[in-house]
């Protein structure tokens, strides 16, 4: 009899650390998302040790994927057997959960991103690292200034009559903008429902132009939960809008699914070191390396003071002496 396996999947990004675990027929039998806080790898160690506890001890691990902007370091600590860009996990997730997505609208809390697909794969897509007014950080600061619970902004947003228009351009302006807005006496959910519509309006500037959303479109990542950002999008763009079960940790579930698809068909061990890894001790430090003119900043991973990795350099330098150590 087939040992029943199950996949991890793991995406650090810059404001949340998320893990899934799914069976071999991608159903996510455990999902846990938690807040970076700017301590990567003390946010992934604590999550690895909660899932362990969530699934106990008798659960085999045959495959993992790591995704989203802390994916090397995720994979390092771990033992990752597949390590995929936030485009390729979005994309893997979304065909999974919506049969013929064309389009998919992502906005995590520091970035957003646009992807474009054809016949089941990505032709084009866009992303957005540098603007805060198209992020989830955006409406994090603003719902701060109004004193109102991000869980609630939506529904402020709803319950609007005249929306007001706010300068979406930029985070600052926007923000200047909506400060003039309450001094002239606009009510609350009028300047939410404006707020909203801005971030939308600079998602679409800076991601979608020039560019044909085809449906069925999917929305996803942390602020689709807001339903006032979802009404917005349907209003701009005059087409429903999907919002996936799971979009919260769509790259982590992704990251499992390409996780399984890799270990299934390359009949392979996993190189997963086992959720014990979780309690070793992990220290990130970086250095510039003097070599060339490039001066590559160097990230170096160290457990229990030995090396387990080296990135960043343009040469491999330094990555290749890993195995060396």
């Amino acid at each position: 009899m087939k040992e029943k396996g199950y996949y991890l999947g793991i995406d650090v990004g810059s404001v949340s650390t998320n893990l899934v675990v799914i069976d071999e027929d991608d159903n996510v039998i455990e999902r846990l998302y938690l807040r970076t806080s700017g301590q990567p790898i003390n946010v992934l160690c604590n999550g690895m040790k909660i899932i362990s506890e969530k699934l106990g001890k008798d659960i085999v691990i045959k495959g993992v994927g790591t995704t989203g902007s802390g994916r090397q370091l995720a994979s390092v600590i771990v033992g990752a057997d597949a390590v995929k860009n936030e485009i390729t996990a979005h994309a893997v997730a979304a065909q999974s959960l919506v049969s013929g997505v064309r389009t998919i609208l992502e906005i995590g809390g520091q970035d957003s991103k646009l992807i474009i697909l054809k016949n089941g794969v990505v032709s084009d897509f866009s992303m957005n690292t540098v603007c805060a007014a198209g992020t989830g950080s955006f409406l994090d600061r603003q719902a701060s200034r109004l004193q109102i619970p991000i869980e609630e902004f939506g529904g402020y947003a709803l319950r609007s009559s005249s929306p007001v228009r706010i300068a979406g351009r930029c985070a600052v302006f926007a923000e200047s903008d909506m400060i003039h807005k309450q001094q002239t006496g606009h009510n609350v959910e009028d300047i939410v429902n404006g707020l909203c519509e801005a971030l939308v309006r600079n998602y679409l500037n800076n991601l979608a132009k020039g560019k044909e959303l085809e449906e069925p479109v999917v929305f996803q990542g942390g602020v689709a939960a807001n339903v006032g950002i979802m009404a917005a999008f349907e209003r701009a763009l005059d087409k429903k809008i999907i919002i996936p079960k799971h979009h919260d940790v769509m790259g982590a579930y992704g990251a499992a699914i390409i996780a399984r698809e890799k270990m299934s068909r390359n009949n392979a061990a996993t190189n997963f070191y086992g959720f014990d890894a979780a309690k070793s001790d992990y220290k990130a430090k970086s250095n510039e390396c003097q070599g060339c003119s490039n001066m590559c900043e160097i990230i170096e991973i160290l457990s229990n003071s030995q090396t387990l990795a080296r990135w960043g350099d343009r040469c491999g330098k330094w990555s290749q002496m890993t195995n060396a150590v």
